[in-house]
């Protein structure tokens, strides 16, 4: 197999975790200790390598996901940092797409946190290795075993810690290493940049005792040969202690946990020899599955060098007014200058040049091989989730999914000579983000632009500013409704005119039925083919499709619908494939106002943690902006509040807390899921 020494000396993965738990102060420190970077970056001074827009540098937080390439112990490590803020949650999700294994960091603190949950599941429905960095050990309130048990809880996974703290809080020393049984000691006047392994001390001894044969019980579990000599007490040695781990790892059966502090240059080391011992490589996961887009039938692709090409591109970014696409290579080598095909789109396209990304630095590449993950000039019209492939031996990945927005404000250039480039500039910003949406609003003439929240618009509003020097007025946050059926009816329309000169002639007949909420829509054709032709089948999905793009309640789309055919009529000489469809889009209007289409509503997830004492005051304006509170659970003398609220009553919320409670609680809201606008109590 071509490639197959590097390939397996190879390790992508990402760096996710919930907002502020120090995903990018981590990173950097990886950077620092790779020799990637000579200085560490710190999020606090805007000076971190991985955020590199300037917009996350004023916010301190990561907005876009950001790739780089470093060396660790003879291995290649591609590296994404991706966002923590549920509003870019986008972000994370193409970049899991594309990766073998995650780094999920968790703050000692805040345990798992909201937006942990959201990632974490992301990867499990990627079926993602992980492996857990229990950070800011050195803060107060830091209880490394606290966050194991909601692991095991929240996230139902299966936690394996290998090293545990040394200390905790202002006495947080450093951490022993379970699989050696060494203390290891960080010398902080060198940035962490070594460290040293000693004895464990004694107030440790029981600790790490007691761990190391919870170690052992959970690897003898999944490994027999390890059972074997767990069961007969005889010595375990540490390489196969480590193969088993990197087997359960990789099965998804296990989560090394490593302790630590990135802020203080602690314990970060343990966590990249972690991602080589126990990370997969491209050829330890299964070859990536596509369709023949000839045939539809089922095609696997291997990692490997010499094979046919196939790539997915998972991320746009403008750079600089041109189009920069990050791409995963998965079989095959992608050739700068080369010709590909865009699958998803039926076009061949060029490559200019290929980019080994850091950043927003980047090195020039004549090819990127398999398993690699790049940055491409030149692809004029590809965009998230299309398939790169050569033309003779096409393969159809599967898309990227993406989000509906849930909010939306109308947007306007200040001076009327600014509307072509509001409108380019939005264009532009809208191909980088899938969760962007731009639409003209026909009653008004407003642009309204919609995303995932209110900081989502915020930073697009102002990149406009910043990148494309454009000032635009915004309007009022205004809520993205969907409409949905009640009650199963059906319809029956005929057409018959003339249309262009010719006779268009057709007649449906169709039940509309409720599916169950988060079902999404449905299609198919009961009707004999008497009755509708075979040929026109696809017609029809495409105009029940449409159709239900704008509801008759107040034009939003509809969701959860069923749409059956169960008749029509056809007259061979006078119907047309045009009276069927204006016949089906008639009939489609008239089912949805006979089967009482109603409003739905974004009803928000909301966690708010709060000191005791402003308990009151907070369930108390939940209720009263028609939430429902789910559960109240303690969380280091504080309170977690979990409620559902709509979203139409939450903006301008964070203002109303800190007012409430003196700045001292904090929230996180993100999508829940759609329901019946009413249905609760104002």
């Amino acid at each position: 197999m071509a490639g197959e020494g590097r390939l397996r000396k190879t390790r992508n993965f990402g760096v996710v975790a919930h907002i502020d738990a120090g995903k990018t102060t981590f990173t950097e420190r990886v950077l620092y200790y790779t020799g990637r970077t000579h200085k560490i970056g710190e999020v606090h001074e805007g000076t971190a390598v991985m955020d590199w827009m300037a917009e996350e540098q004023e916010r301190g937080i990561t907005i876009t996901s950001a790739a780089t390439t470093c060396e660790w112990q003879g291995h290649t490590l591609n590296i994404i940092d991706t966002p923590g803020h549920v509003d870019f949650t986008i972000e994370v999700e193409r970049s899991l797409r594309v990766l073998d294994g995650v780094i999920a960091v968790f703050c000692a603190v805040g345990g798992v946190e909201p937006q942990s949950e959201t990632v974490w599941h992301q990867a499990d429905r990627y079926r993602v290795p992980k492996i857990a960095f229990i950070n800011k050990m050195d803060r107060i309130g830091a209880d490394f075993k606290a966050v194991l048990v909601q692991m095991k809880e929240r996230l139902g996974a299966n936690p394996l810690p290998l090293t545990i703290p040394w200390g905790a809080e202002d006495n947080f020393r450093g951490v022993i290493d379970l699989i050696s049984m060494e203390a290891l000691v960080w010398e902080d006047e060198e940035l962490g940049a070594t460290y040293v392994r000693q004895p464990i001390p004694e107030e440790m001894a029981e600790d790490a005792a007691q761990a190391r044969e919870a170690l052992l019980e959970a690897v003898a579990e999944i490994d027999d040969a390890i059972m074997e000599l767990y069961l007969g007490e005889e010595e375990i040695p540490s390489k196969d202690i480590k193969a088993a781990i990197r087997k359960a790892c990789c099965g998804l059966k296990l989560v090394p946990v490593f302790a630590g502090s990135a802020l203080r240059n602690k314990g970060v080391q343990p966590v990249l020899d972690a991602v080589v011992d126990y990370l997969p490589s491209p050829l330890d996961v299964p070859p990536v599955e596509g369709t023949d887009p000839g045939n539809g039938e089922l095609e696997r692709r291997q990692a490997d060098d010499g094979a046919p090409l196939s790539a997915l591109a998972f991320k746009v970014q403008m750079d600089q007014g041109r189009k920069l696409v990050y791409v995963r290579v998965y079989s095959g080598t992608l050739k700068a200058g080369a010709e590909v095909y865009n699958v998803a789109k039926g076009v061949n396209e060029k490559v200019a040049r290929i980019l080994r990304m850091h950043a927003n630095k980047r090195e020039r590449l004549d090819a990127a091989k398999a398993g690699e993950i790049v940055g491409v000039m030149g692809l004029k019209n590809t965009s998230t989730g299309d398939t790169l492939a050569t033309k003779d031996r096409p393969i159809m990945l599967e898309p990227i999914d993406t989000y509906e927005p849930v909010i939306s404000v109308a947007v306007e250039p200040k001076t009327v000579g600014d509307q072509d480039k509001v409108a380019a500039s939005l264009d532009k910003l809208a191909d980088e983000d899938p969760t962007f949406k731009v639409r003209m609003d026909e009653d008004t003439g407003q642009t309204i632009i919609s995303g995932m929240g209110e900081l989502h618009l915020e930073v697009l509003v102002h990149r406009m500013k910043r990148e494309f020097n454009l000032d635009v007025n915004v309007g009022r946050p205004q809520v993205v409704y969907r409409e949905t059926v009640t009650v199963p009816a059906e319809s029956s329309m005929g057409f018959d005119r003339e249309l262009g000169g010719d006779r268009q002639v057709g007649a449906i007949t169709m039940e509309i039925r409720p599916n169950p909420r988060g079902g999404g829509n449905t299609f198919r054709v009961e009707a004999d083919p008497e009755q509708v032709p075979l040929n026109y089948h696809e017609v029809l999905g495409r105009a029940v499709e449409e159709g239900l793009t704008s509801g008759v309640v107040m034009g939003y789309p509809v969701v959860d619908t069923a749409v059956t055919i169960t008749g029509g009529t056809f007259t061979p000489g006078l119907s047309t494939e045009l009276g069927f469809r204006l016949a089906c889009t008639m009939a489609l209007k008239q089912g949805l106002e006979k089967a009482a289409a109603v409003l739905l509503e974004p009803i928000m997830r909301v966690e708010v943690i709060v000191p005791e004492e402003f308990m009151g005051e907070v369930i108390g304006d939940l209720n009263a902006r028609g939430g429902s509170v789910e559960a109240v659970e303690p969380k280091g003398g504080a309170n977690v509040v979990k409620a559902l609220v709509p979203l139409r009553d939450m903006f301008g919320y964070s203002t109303d807390l800190r007012s409430a409670t003196q700045g001292r609680a904090i929230f996180t809201m993100q999508f829940g899921h759609y329901d019946r606008t009413g249905d609760r109590k104002k």
